[in-house]
């Protein structure tokens, strides 16, 4: 395995519903992984071979945090997990956002559980920015976020960006519709997105129009998260790439749609 890289064994501090078939996992340890890298977790011996890919939502000295949508057998089981239980995490893996200090201004797009690794993109940028001796007012930062009628996590970010742009399907919260109604590019420098594929075309599309940069974190069913089995590739204007090797981290212009 590449890098040596290996599960380890690890204790749940929290497995906590936060939403409908949303949870939040806190794992106790020391954990490294920047921005956009993500684990694979099982709590499970031959039942199901493979782990699941889950992105690191947050990440403190002696916990990390992974935010998590119940979806199948996989999820199901870490759904189970309790206090104390033993879980085996494989990463970090993946290439994440690069770790720059921000300047200018900055959105962050997210549909749905596309939210989950971008709390830690929006903390990292300003513990980056503080330690490289900034302060708050050297970059402007913004939330989209949209979601078809239940809204999570979004509280979490509001000490790290300066206004929040909530929108839902139904209607329940904010903005009726789709987040990219509200979205408008050409106010911002950079863009920063995750969600559902047509959400993250749309995205990517309308800053091509108005030139802005864009970086996207690609969601793709993954097998093995290390790039040995091609289960996960996507198509780029440099040919094909793994998802979990070479992403999750694009730019949102090499994606071939």
């Amino acid at each position: 395995m590449e890098n040596n890289l290996k599960y380890v064994t690890k204790e749940v501090y929290e497995n906590k519903k936060i939403s409908h078939n949303i949870y939040s996992l806190e794992i106790e340890g020391n954990f490294e992984g920047i921005p956009g890298q993500f684990y694979m977790l099982r709590c499970w011996d031959m039942e199901l071979v493979l782990g699941r890919p889950i992105s690191i939502h947050d990440l403190e000295e002696g916990r990390i945090t992974f935010l998590y949508q119940v979806v199948g057998k996989g999820t199901e089981k870490l759904r189970r997990l309790k206090k104390g239980d033993k879980i085996n995490l494989l990463g970090p893996l993946g290439n994440g956002f690069k770790r720059e200090v921000p300047k200018g201004k900055i959105a962050v797009v997210t549909g749905g559980i596309g939210i989950a690794p971008m709390f830690y993109l929006a903390a990292d940028m300003k513990n980056q920015n503080f330690n490289a001796g900034g302060n708050r007012e050297d970059y402007e930062l913004d939330l989209y976020s949209g979601f078809r009628d239940d809204v999570y996590s979004v509280g979490k970010f509001k000490p790290y960006v300066d206004n929040v742009y909530i929108s839902t399907e139904t209607g329940s919260q904010g903005s009726r519709g789709y987040v990219t109604d509200k979205f408008q590019p050409e106010t911002y420098d950079v863009v920063f997105c995750c969600g559902p594929r047509p959400m993250i075309k749309k995205v990517v599309e309308e800053c091509a129009k108005k030139n802005v940069k864009v970086y996207v974190s690609m969601e793709e069913h993954m097998a093995c998260g290390i790039g040995a089995c091609l289960g996960c590739t996507c198509s780029t204007v440099k040919g094909n790439k793994r998802v979990c090797k070479d992403g999750p981290v694009f730019p949102g212009r090499e994606i071939i749609w």
